[in-house]
Protein backbone atom coordinates (compact mmCIF):
# COMPACT_ATOMS: atom_id res chain seq x y z
CA UNK A 1 0.00 0.00 0.00
CA UNK A 2 1.45 3.40 -1.01
CA UNK A 3 2.21 6.07 1.55
CA UNK A 4 -0.42 8.45 0.17
CA UNK A 5 -3.17 5.81 0.50
CA UNK A 6 -2.12 5.20 4.11
CA UNK A 7 -2.29 8.93 4.81
CA UNK A 8 -5.75 9.18 3.30
CA UNK A 9 -6.95 6.20 5.37
CA UNK A 10 -5.51 7.76 8.53
CA UNK A 11 -7.36 10.99 7.82
CA UNK A 12 -10.58 9.08 7.18
CA UNK A 13 -10.21 7.29 10.50
CA UNK A 14 -9.81 10.60 12.33
CA UNK A 15 -13.25 11.61 11.07
CA UNK A 16 -15.00 9.17 13.43
CA UNK A 17 -13.81 10.61 16.78
CA UNK A 18 -13.99 14.13 15.38
CA UNK A 19 -17.63 13.82 14.35
CA UNK A 20 -18.45 12.10 17.64
CA UNK A 21 -16.88 15.03 19.44
CA UNK A 22 -18.90 17.51 17.37
CA UNK A 23 -22.13 15.59 18.07
CA UNK A 24 -21.37 15.52 21.81
CA UNK A 25 -20.55 19.24 21.86
CA UNK A 26 -23.79 20.18 20.06
CA UNK A 27 -25.80 17.85 22.31
CA UNK A 28 -24.34 19.38 25.49
CA UNK A 29 -24.81 22.97 24.25
CA UNK A 30 -28.45 22.29 23.38
CA UNK A 31 -29.08 20.72 26.80
CA UNK A 32 -27.51 23.73 28.53
CA UNK A 33 -29.87 26.04 26.67
CA UNK A 34 -32.46 27.74 28.91
CA UNK A 35 -35.13 26.95 26.30
CA UNK A 36 -37.44 24.12 27.35
CA UNK A 37 -38.38 22.29 24.16
CA UNK A 38 -41.60 20.99 25.73
CA UNK A 39 -42.74 24.50 26.69
CA UNK A 40 -41.65 25.83 23.27
CA UNK A 41 -43.74 23.15 21.54
CA UNK A 42 -46.83 23.21 23.79
CA UNK A 43 -46.87 26.87 24.77
CA UNK A 44 -46.60 28.69 28.08
CA UNK A 45 -50.08 27.59 29.12
CA UNK A 46 -49.18 23.89 29.07
CA UNK A 47 -49.83 22.02 32.31
CA UNK A 48 -47.08 20.10 34.13
CA UNK A 49 -48.83 16.86 33.13
CA UNK A 50 -48.74 17.81 29.44
CA UNK A 51 -45.06 18.78 29.67
CA UNK A 52 -44.24 15.49 31.44
CA UNK A 53 -46.13 13.51 28.78
CA UNK A 54 -44.32 15.37 25.97
CA UNK A 55 -40.90 14.73 27.54
CA UNK A 56 -41.68 11.05 28.18
CA UNK A 57 -42.83 10.48 24.58
CA UNK A 58 -39.51 11.83 23.28
CA UNK A 59 -37.23 10.34 25.92
CA UNK A 60 -36.38 13.75 27.39
CA UNK A 61 -36.99 12.42 30.89
CA UNK A 62 -34.18 9.89 30.53
CA UNK A 63 -30.63 10.40 31.93
CA UNK A 64 -28.34 12.50 29.73
CA UNK A 65 -26.12 9.56 28.61
CA UNK A 66 -29.20 7.62 27.49
CA UNK A 67 -30.48 10.68 25.63
CA UNK A 68 -27.12 11.12 23.90
CA UNK A 69 -26.97 7.51 22.73
CA UNK A 70 -30.51 7.81 21.39
CA UNK A 71 -29.67 11.14 19.77
CA UNK A 72 -26.53 9.66 18.17
CA UNK A 73 -28.46 6.69 16.80
CA UNK A 74 -31.01 9.02 15.23
CA UNK A 75 -28.27 11.21 13.70
CA UNK A 76 -26.60 8.17 12.11
CA UNK A 77 -29.95 7.37 10.47
CA UNK A 78 -30.35 10.98 9.31
CA UNK A 79 -33.17 11.66 11.78
CA UNK A 80 -32.93 15.07 13.48
CA UNK A 81 -36.45 15.04 14.86
CA UNK A 82 -39.31 17.36 13.95
CA UNK A 83 -39.60 21.11 14.07
CA UNK A 84 -41.56 22.69 16.88
CA UNK A 85 -44.98 23.98 15.91
CA UNK A 86 -45.31 22.88 12.27
CA UNK A 87 -43.99 19.36 13.03
CA UNK A 88 -42.01 18.94 9.83
CA UNK A 89 -39.01 16.59 9.66
CA UNK A 90 -35.84 18.62 10.24
CA UNK A 91 -33.95 16.34 7.83
CA UNK A 92 -36.36 17.26 5.04
CA UNK A 93 -35.89 20.99 5.61
CA UNK A 94 -32.11 20.56 5.65
CA UNK A 95 -32.23 18.52 2.44
CA UNK A 96 -34.06 21.41 0.76
CA UNK A 97 -31.78 24.15 2.15
CA UNK A 98 -28.32 22.53 1.99
CA UNK A 99 -27.98 22.47 -1.83
CA UNK A 100 -28.44 26.25 -2.00
CA UNK A 101 -25.86 26.83 0.73
CA UNK A 102 -23.39 24.51 -1.00
CA UNK A 103 -23.98 26.27 -4.33
CA UNK A 104 -23.30 29.63 -2.71
CA UNK A 105 -20.23 28.33 -0.87
CA UNK A 106 -18.71 26.68 -3.95
CA UNK A 107 -19.42 29.72 -6.10
CA UNK A 108 -17.80 31.87 -3.41
CA UNK A 109 -14.75 29.56 -3.35
CA UNK A 110 -14.47 29.72 -7.14
CA UNK A 111 -14.66 33.51 -7.23
CA UNK A 112 -12.21 33.76 -4.31
CA UNK A 113 -9.71 31.56 -6.17
CA UNK A 114 -10.03 33.67 -9.32
CA UNK A 115 -9.43 36.84 -7.30
CA UNK A 116 -6.53 35.29 -5.39
CA UNK A 117 -4.77 33.89 -8.45
CA UNK A 118 -5.25 37.03 -10.56
CA UNK A 119 -4.02 39.40 -7.86
CA UNK A 120 -1.37 37.12 -6.32
CA UNK A 121 0.30 36.10 -9.59
CA UNK A 122 0.26 39.64 -10.97
CA UNK A 123 1.75 41.04 -7.75
CA UNK A 124 4.52 38.43 -7.74
CA UNK A 125 5.44 38.95 -11.39
CA UNK A 126 5.57 42.74 -10.88
CA UNK A 127 7.23 42.52 -7.48
CA UNK A 128 7.94 45.89 -5.80
CA UNK A 129 6.62 47.80 -8.84
CA UNK A 130 3.45 49.85 -9.08
CA UNK A 131 1.09 46.91 -9.90
CA UNK A 132 2.36 45.14 -6.79
CA UNK A 133 1.80 48.25 -4.65
CA UNK A 134 -1.72 48.75 -6.00
CA UNK A 135 -2.60 45.09 -5.40
CA UNK A 136 -1.29 45.29 -1.84
CA UNK A 137 -3.65 48.17 -1.14
CA UNK A 138 -6.55 46.33 -2.78
CA UNK A 139 -5.79 43.17 -0.79
CA UNK A 140 -5.65 45.01 2.53
CA UNK A 141 -8.91 46.79 1.67
CA UNK A 142 -10.59 43.51 0.73
CA UNK A 143 -9.46 41.82 3.94
CA UNK A 144 -10.78 44.72 6.02
CA UNK A 145 -14.24 44.78 4.42
CA UNK A 146 -16.84 42.66 6.29
CA UNK A 147 -18.94 40.47 4.02
CA UNK A 148 -22.24 41.76 5.38
CA UNK A 149 -21.24 45.40 4.83
CA UNK A 150 -20.14 44.63 1.27
CA UNK A 151 -23.45 42.84 0.68
CA UNK A 152 -25.44 45.86 1.87
CA UNK A 153 -23.28 48.17 -0.25
CA UNK A 154 -23.87 46.08 -3.38
CA UNK A 155 -27.62 45.96 -2.72
CA UNK A 156 -27.69 49.74 -2.44
CA UNK A 157 -25.66 50.47 -5.58
CA UNK A 158 -25.81 47.45 -7.92
CA UNK A 159 -29.39 46.41 -7.20
CA UNK A 160 -31.47 49.36 -5.98
CA UNK A 161 -29.31 51.91 -7.78
CA UNK A 162 -28.45 50.35 -11.13
CA UNK A 163 -30.89 47.44 -11.18
CA UNK A 164 -28.28 44.97 -12.43
CA UNK A 165 -29.09 42.22 -9.92
CA UNK A 166 -32.08 41.27 -7.76
CA UNK A 167 -31.74 42.41 -4.16
CA UNK A 168 -33.34 39.30 -2.67
CA UNK A 169 -34.57 35.80 -3.42
CA UNK A 170 -33.20 32.78 -5.24
CA UNK A 171 -33.81 31.34 -8.70
CA UNK A 172 -33.37 27.60 -9.21
CA UNK A 173 -30.89 26.85 -12.03
CA UNK A 174 -33.35 24.30 -13.42
CA UNK A 175 -35.82 27.14 -14.03
CA UNK A 176 -33.40 29.72 -15.43
CA UNK A 177 -29.60 29.53 -15.52
CA UNK A 178 -29.35 33.27 -16.17
CA UNK A 179 -31.72 34.00 -13.30
CA UNK A 180 -29.68 31.71 -11.04
CA UNK A 181 -26.44 33.50 -11.90
CA UNK A 182 -28.04 36.91 -11.30
CA UNK A 183 -29.49 35.83 -7.95
CA UNK A 184 -26.18 34.30 -6.79
CA UNK A 185 -23.76 36.95 -8.10
CA UNK A 186 -23.91 39.49 -5.28
CA UNK A 187 -24.08 36.98 -2.39
CA UNK A 188 -21.15 35.00 -3.81
CA UNK A 189 -19.11 38.16 -4.42
CA UNK A 190 -19.78 39.38 -0.87
CA UNK A 191 -18.38 36.10 0.45
CA UNK A 192 -15.50 35.85 -2.03
CA UNK A 193 -13.87 39.29 -1.74
CA UNK A 194 -12.46 39.02 1.83
CA UNK A 195 -11.34 35.42 1.26
CA UNK A 196 -9.86 36.12 -2.17
CA UNK A 197 -7.98 39.16 -0.84
CA UNK A 198 -6.41 37.18 2.02
CA UNK A 199 -5.51 34.27 -0.26
CA UNK A 200 -3.96 36.70 -2.78
CA UNK A 201 -1.30 37.67 -0.24
CA UNK A 202 -0.48 34.01 0.38
CA UNK A 203 -0.30 33.29 -3.36
CA UNK A 204 2.01 36.28 -3.87
CA UNK A 205 4.35 35.18 -1.06
CA UNK A 206 4.51 31.61 -2.37
CA UNK A 207 5.07 32.79 -5.94
CA UNK A 208 7.90 35.13 -4.89
CA UNK A 209 9.61 32.33 -2.96
CA UNK A 210 9.40 30.03 -5.97
CA UNK A 211 10.60 32.68 -8.44
CA UNK A 212 13.73 33.19 -6.34
CA UNK A 213 14.73 29.51 -6.50
CA UNK A 214 17.63 28.21 -8.55
CA UNK A 215 15.58 25.99 -10.86
CA UNK A 216 13.68 29.05 -12.15
CA UNK A 217 16.91 30.86 -13.08
CA UNK A 218 18.18 27.66 -14.70
CA UNK A 219 14.97 27.34 -16.74
CA UNK A 220 15.21 30.95 -17.92
CA UNK A 221 18.89 30.41 -18.73
CA UNK A 222 17.97 27.39 -20.85
CA UNK A 223 15.75 29.63 -22.96
CA UNK A 224 12.34 28.42 -21.78
CA UNK A 225 9.61 31.05 -22.24
CA UNK A 226 8.17 32.66 -19.06
CA UNK A 227 4.72 31.21 -19.75
CA UNK A 228 6.12 27.67 -19.53
CA UNK A 229 8.31 28.34 -16.49
CA UNK A 230 5.62 30.15 -14.51
CA UNK A 231 2.59 28.16 -15.67
CA UNK A 232 4.05 24.66 -15.56
CA UNK A 233 6.50 24.80 -12.66
CA UNK A 234 6.34 27.89 -10.49
CA UNK A 235 2.56 28.10 -10.20
CA UNK A 236 2.13 24.40 -9.50
CA UNK A 237 4.69 24.47 -6.68
CA UNK A 238 3.49 27.81 -5.31
CA UNK A 239 -0.10 26.63 -4.91
CA UNK A 240 0.82 23.98 -2.33
CA UNK A 241 0.86 26.46 0.58
CA UNK A 242 -2.40 28.23 -0.34
CA UNK A 243 -4.11 24.83 -0.45
CA UNK A 244 -3.39 24.35 3.25
CA UNK A 245 -5.22 27.60 4.01
CA UNK A 246 -8.11 26.98 1.63
CA UNK A 247 -9.87 24.49 3.91
CA UNK A 248 -10.08 27.00 6.75
CA UNK A 249 -11.31 29.68 4.35
CA UNK A 250 -14.08 27.32 3.18
CA UNK A 251 -15.15 27.11 6.82
CA UNK A 252 -15.27 30.91 6.91
CA UNK A 253 -17.44 30.90 3.79
CA UNK A 254 -19.83 28.32 5.28
CA UNK A 255 -20.20 30.44 8.39
CA UNK A 256 -20.58 33.61 6.35
CA UNK A 257 -23.46 32.18 4.35
CA UNK A 258 -25.65 32.30 7.48
CA UNK A 259 -25.56 36.10 7.51
CA UNK A 260 -25.44 36.56 3.73
CA UNK A 261 -28.46 34.31 3.13
CA UNK A 262 -30.40 36.27 5.75
CA UNK A 263 -29.48 39.58 4.07
CA UNK A 264 -30.58 38.34 0.64
CA UNK A 265 -33.52 36.30 2.06
CA UNK A 266 -32.30 33.10 0.42
CA UNK A 267 -33.86 29.80 1.61
CA UNK A 268 -30.60 28.14 2.65
CA UNK A 269 -29.09 26.81 5.86
CA UNK A 270 -28.59 30.33 7.17
CA UNK A 271 -32.33 30.97 6.97
CA UNK A 272 -32.98 27.73 8.88
CA UNK A 273 -30.55 28.79 11.62
CA UNK A 274 -32.27 32.17 11.93
CA UNK A 275 -35.65 30.43 11.98
CA UNK A 276 -34.49 28.06 14.72
CA UNK A 277 -33.19 30.93 16.86
CA UNK A 278 -36.33 33.01 16.33
CA UNK A 279 -38.71 30.17 17.27
CA UNK A 280 -36.56 28.55 19.98
CA UNK A 281 -36.63 25.35 17.94
CA UNK A 282 -33.90 23.21 19.51
CA UNK A 283 -34.32 20.33 17.06
CA UNK A 284 -33.91 22.60 14.04
CA UNK A 285 -30.94 24.43 15.59
CA UNK A 286 -29.32 21.14 16.54
CA UNK A 287 -29.75 19.61 13.09
CA UNK A 288 -28.56 22.62 11.10
CA UNK A 289 -25.50 23.20 13.29
CA UNK A 290 -24.54 19.53 13.07
CA UNK A 291 -24.87 19.41 9.28
CA UNK A 292 -22.88 22.64 8.85
CA UNK A 293 -20.13 21.34 11.16
CA UNK A 294 -20.01 17.95 9.42
CA UNK A 295 -19.87 19.64 6.02
CA UNK A 296 -16.96 21.77 7.20
CA UNK A 297 -15.09 18.66 8.38
CA UNK A 298 -15.68 16.80 5.11
CA UNK A 299 -14.58 19.80 3.01
CA UNK A 300 -11.39 20.10 5.03
CA UNK A 301 -10.75 16.39 4.50
CA UNK A 302 -11.10 16.86 0.73
CA UNK A 303 -8.70 19.82 0.84
CA UNK A 304 -6.21 17.72 2.84
CA UNK A 305 -6.41 15.01 0.19
CA UNK A 306 -5.81 17.60 -2.54
CA UNK A 307 -2.80 18.82 -0.58
CA UNK A 308 -1.41 15.29 -0.42
CA UNK A 309 -1.61 15.00 -4.21
CA UNK A 310 -0.22 18.49 -4.78
CA UNK A 311 2.79 18.04 -2.48
CA UNK A 312 5.41 15.88 -4.23
CA UNK A 313 7.33 15.27 -0.99
CA UNK A 314 4.29 13.60 0.57
CA UNK A 315 3.65 11.58 -2.56
CA UNK A 316 7.19 10.32 -2.32
CA UNK A 317 6.68 9.26 1.27
CA UNK A 318 9.26 11.64 2.73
Amino acid sequence: MSSIVKMILRRLLTLVPLMLGIALFVFVIMRLSPVNSAVAALGDQASPEQIAEYEASRGLDQPAPVQFVRFLGNVVQGDFGETIGISKPVAGLIAEALPLTMQLTLLGVGLALVIALALGITAALFRDRWPDQVIRVLSMTGISVPSFWLALLMIQHLSLGLGWFPNAGYTNPAESLTGWLRSMAMPAMALAVPVGASLARIVRTSMVEELDKEYVRTAYGAGLPPSIVVGRNVLRNALVNPLTVLGLRVGYLLGGTIIIEAIFTMPGMGTLVMQAVGTNDTNLAQGTILVIAFTFVVVNLLVDILYLFANPRLRGGH
